[in-house]
């Protein structure tokens, strides 16, 4: 049986990165500026991290708009994109470990929860997107003979993806994966709070074979960066989560600037209901205490209410206590 891992020594000897990550290679901000990336548990300063602002966003998006014209990515053949794609996903795998102590100092989740749930599901969804690069068709519409219309999927250009801070690296998979595996460049944007493990799979897109220039990180803040990245005439698409506060500005942005596509995955909670009949009320209770502390609560659709029917309202608060307190 092998020793169990010391995490606060692993933590001691991590070397981190704050820069951002431009045409393959880490840079500063171009002003300069940094701003203090903080662990949450203890209140330490991890390190140094990029601010960027809209000088950086013009950059970027030249790069990123430089390599999908030149068709480095955007016209590679299905099966070599395929390839480095899976590549991505196998090295995100080989480094579980390290990716998920970043997620947990930079964050504050227990690194049970990274190892075992935000690093596999974050290689698992890479890889089922380069996956399906190979296998989803283009169509020929249903037309009589004298004619045809054919359907053409087709990479869009640049896009930039923008992450919250509560699972920063399977946010970052879930928009990652479709926006490559189609073919388009990428401005990945994590939030100000958590942006390691971004910054990290810089290095590790570019050792898949991913082309410099197709896959940019830009760390930075919502109104600086990421307004920027909204409202820039170049940039094609914007894929959002969080607040539904800042999914309205970037709709905004979209009609300030080039209309550019929007994809929101805006925060919203939902109560649990439990009535007296349920068929097992401690299962209930407990399923409604995960629903609310998991991930130290801090997920979009959260069960923050709960309605129970008063005549098992006691037993239901003692067990969701009695779960929460060994959460």
């Amino acid at each position: 049986m092998s020793a169990p891992i010391d995490w606060r020594q692993r933590a001691a000897a991590l070397t981190l990165n704050g820069q951002a990550f431009v045409g393959g290679r880490y840079v500063p901000s171009r002003s300069g500026e940094t701003f203090e990336c903080i662990n949450p548990a203890t209140g330490q300063v991890l390190v140094a991290v990029a601010a960027c602002d809209q000088a950086d966003v013009d950059h970027a998006v030249a790069v990123a708009r430089a390599a999908f014209v030149s068709g480095v990515w955007s016209r590679m053949a299905p099966r070599e994109r395929k390839k480095r794609l899976k590549a991505f996903a196998d090295l995100i795998a080989r480094h579980t470990e390290e990716l998920a102590l970043l997620e947990t100092l930079d964050m504050g989740k227990p690194i049970r929860d990274s190892l075992a749930v935000d690093l596999p599901l974050s290689a698992q969804c890479i890889d089922w997107y380069a996956e399906a690069i190979d296998k989803i068709y283009d169509e020929i519409a249903p037309t009589p003979p004298t004619a045809i219309s054919l359907i053409r999927r087709e990479p869009l250009g640049v896009v930039a993806a923008v992450v919250p801070w509560n699972f920063p690296l399977l946010m970052a998979a879930w928009k990652l994966g479709p926006i490559l595996a189609a073919g388009n460049s990428v401005i990945l944007k994590p939030a100000e709070q958590s942006s390691l493990t971004a910054i990290r799979l810089g290095a590790l897109a570019s050792e898949a074979g991913i082309p410099d220039g197709v896959f940019n990180v830009l760390p930075g803040f919502g109104e600086t960066a990421g307004r920027a990245l909204g409202l820039h005439m170049d940039v094609d698409a914007v894929a959002f989560t969080g607040s539904t506060e800042v999914g309205k500005y970037f709709l905004q942005y979209s009609g300030q600037s080039n209309m550019k596509r929007v994809g929101l995955e805006c925060g919203g909670k939902s109560p649990n209901i439990i009535l007296a009949d349920a068929p097992d009320l401690d299962e209930a209770a407990t399923a409604a205490a995960w629903g609310i502390f998991y991930n130290q609560g801090e997920v979009c659709n959260a069960g923050s209410r709960l309605i129970v029917e008063a005549s098992v309202k006691d037993r239901i608060v003692e067990k969701v206590i009695e779960v929460g307190s060994a959460i």
